[in-house]
């Protein structure tokens, strides 16, 4: 189209379409035909709608989150993380955002969104560097174990008890669903402890290793995340890690970081993701419950043995300290994290 219908459109197009499906808990976004379609009918578009996507989050498709990152004539003119300051009662993962759209107009692609200018600076700062590698190159999915055929072999009896299409998944209620396959107490040396939850609690059980895949940290030491975490608010705590044990795996309401060859890794492995540092860059692309590997890139990678740059006997305040310093982190972006980001013990 040559010319434009309108000069501007302005507006607050449909965020969701709820007439598609008959799952009452999930309704599929619109608001990015809306936004394609108004591009098509004016040069200049302002809206608001939801953000998930400039996280890359959210149902919107990933090809389309993209796009919007990567067009040079689209721009964030305000941010609002909580939905409820703009739309009273409203609650809306993720925030809300006014954006704008001129095609005759060149702002730079964002690329990368953060919410914070102090933020996008540190961000500039850690992935800037020559030796900038993602902490997610180490991280292992919460979907990675998965039984074998083994199991309906020696347990037949077992069949039909996981839902179709799901027979070989380690989804969270595997205990449950498949208790006669699981034993409370080690059985033999081939056993593999799996860790899960059950009433809300953390809990193990045991399974020979003959019935799950083999996974690439499961014989070292490594740290289990949970799959879902808090709110998705920026700066908020993170459930506690765990130390995963060789021959420790997981199910699907974890995953895991690490393939350590000692427990000492491990444990300065959490040190790290105890600090307010680590966090921060952690919160730019977790903007809801969804703890996935992708949520962690922009974490810088360290070295967590003895010969590591960073001294992990240290507090983690003192940590947090040493890392602001190793990046070159100015007084205004340190106080900006220490304000923003909440300590953990």
């Amino acid at each position: 189209m040559d010319k434009k219908l309108f000069d501007y459109v302005i507006g607050n197009p449909p965020y969701q379409d709820k007439t598609i499906g008959d799952n009452g808990t999930y309704a599929p976004p619109i608001y990015d035909k809306f936004m394609d379609i108004s591009y098509e009918l004016a040069d200049k578009v302002e809206l608001i709608h939801p953000a998930r996507f400039l996280f890359n989050a959210g149902s919107t498709a990933k090809a389309w989150n993209k796009k919007m990152l990567e067009d040079s004539h689209f721009k964030v003119i305000d941010y609002f993380e909580h939905s409820t300051d703009v739309f009273p009662n409203t609650v809306i993962k993720g925030g809300i955002v006014i954006s704008y759209h001129d095609d005759k107009k060149e702002y730079g692609a964002i690329k990368i969104f953060a919410p914070y200018p102090e933020l996008n600076n540190i961000l500039k700062k850690v992935t800037g560097r020559i030796d900038f590698v993602g902490i997610n190159t180490i991280m292992v999915t919460s979907y990675a174990y998965h039984f074998l055929n083994t199991i309906y072999e020696d347990f037949p009896q077992a069949k039909g008890l996981l839902s179709k299409g799901h027979e070989f998944d380690f989804k969270s209620n595997v205990f449950e669903k498949m208790d006669l396959v699981f034993s409370k107490n080690k059985t033999g040396n081939d056993c593999i402890r799996v860790l899960g939850r059950v009433n809300n609690e953390r809990i193990y059980r045991f399974i020979s290793s003959k019935y799950i895949n083999d996974v690439i940290n499961l014989h070292n030491y490594k740290v289990f995340l949970p799959g879902a975490i808090g709110t998705g608010k920026y700066g908020e705590t993170i459930s506690a890690p765990i130390i995963g044990y060789p021959s420790d795996a997981a199910t699907e309401t974890f995953l895991s970081l690490g393939n350590f060859k000692s427990k000492n890794e491990a444990e300065n492995a959490i040190k790290y993701i105890k600090t307010k540092f680590c966090r921060s860059l952690y919160g730019i692309l977790k903007r809801t419950q969804a703890n996935t590997p992708g949520k962690w890139k922009y974490v810088p990678l360290q070295n967590f043995d003895s010969e590591s740059d960073i001294d992990w006997s240290k507090s983690i305040p003192e940590i947090d300290q040493r890392l602001y310093e190793k990046y070159g982190l100015n007084e205004k972006e340190i106080n900006f994290i220490e304000t923003h980001v909440k300590e953990m013990a």
